[in-house]
């Protein structure tokens, strides 16, 4: 099968091409920037050159492809809504139009309330998935909360906080429930979904361990050997969180901020399909102890050799920040942004 993956060069992209090959696909990926250095695969892949908002460019990236991997998010920026929505629109016409069979999307966790209580980033994926959906490609929606791994943006937050804040705050609203799933289980469900039978659906993705927010900082801290007593803190607004959060960790600030936003809710599945429909017989997947054990493991072999939960050479710079402590002019430049009055 000739399979398009977007997002290739992200921390899910960047570990499921490798899958692909060694599992006898053909493979191209896109780029925004070919003078950027390219991941330790490119050599086995085609990469050819894309903007999602070039809708040209998403038809030309479309011809003779069998199945596509949408792995772009808008994070930041007032207007990453419309820019969602403009690159979904792009690659369901591309779709449409090159008679492509199939798509698969990565997507979060959609809580269960009403459609104005969802976050604005949340709400921008449903909305993706609407778009994607409406062409005539059998379209496959994963949708994950907490991805563990070394690397993934929310196992970062969940490091660098655990290993900056000798004192955990905990808001008195972060009590939502969160069902973490490992990196690797994440990857054999976006294989299944290649070859699933349709018609086009979402499948809630996660792990065999629910557990408060709180709790999984808990369970991190005590296997990483830390010692972090948590303090409950009344009245504190998302924003501040989210903001203090940000300065505490190097993950970018959209995404932290976007994070904490989905905490008011529980982040569970509401049915667990995929392990029916996506997974081989007799699967088990990875709980949270183990997650955490493997993604803290340095890397020692070869990137081809490597376990998927470790580091990998083509995750981010920020990521595996350790106990490097941020400027504390950072975090009062922090607080001083979203309190009134304190400029």
């Amino acid at each position: 099968m000739k399979i398009l993956v977007t997002g290739a060069t992200g921390y899910v992209g960047g570990r499921l091409v490798p899958l692909l090959l060694d599992r006898g696909h053909e493979v191209r990926t896109t780029t925004s920037d070919s003078t950027k250095e390219q991941p330790w695969w490119s050599d086995r892949v085609e990469t050819v050159e894309m903007d999602i908002l070039d809708g040209d460019e998403v038809e030309a990236a479309c011809e003779g492809i069998d199945a596509v991997y949408y792995m772009i998010h808008g994070m930041a920026g007032d207007d990453f809504v419309e820019k969602d929505r403009e690159g979904a629109t792009n690659m369901a016409n591309a779709v449409r139009d090159k008679g492509v069979g199939r798509i698969v999307y990565l997507s979060g966790l959609v809580p269960p309330v009403d459609h104005d209580e969802l976050s604005r980033h949340i709400a921008s994926r449903l909305e993706v998935e609407e778009i994607l959906s409406s062409s005539p490609a059998v379209t496959v929606t994963l949708r994950a909360a907490v991805l563990m791994g070394s690397g993934s943006t929310s196992f970062e937050v969940i490091r660098q906080v655990s290993e900056r804040m000798p004192v955990q705050t905990v808001p008195d609203w972060m009590r939502s429930e969160v069902q973490p799933i490992a990196i690797v289980d994440v990857l054999e469900a976006l294989y299944g979904a290649l070859s699933v039978d349709g018609p086009s659906r979402s499948y809630d993705v996660g792990g065999p361990d629910r557990m408060p927010y709180p709790e999984l900082l808990e369970t991190y801290a005590e296997l990483a050997d830390l010692t972090r007593p948590q303090v409950t803190i009344p009245l504190l607004p998302t924003q501040l969180v989210g903001t203090l959060v940000g300065s505490l960790t190097d993950v970018p600030s959209a995404t932290v901020e976007s994070l904490i936003e989905s905490l008011h809710h529980d982040m569970v599945c509401s049915e667990d399909d995929f392990v029916r429909d996506l997974l081989p017989e007799g699967y088990e997947l990875i709980g949270v102890e183990e997650s955490i054990r493997r993604s803290l493991t340095p890397r020692t072999a070869a990137p081809e050799d490597a376990d998927p939960m470790g580091p990998m050479p083509q995750d981010p710079a920020w990521t595996d920040g350790g106990d490097a402590r941020p400027p504390v002019a950072k975090v009062v430049d922090a607080v001083k942004s979203v309190l009134p009055g304190q400029e």
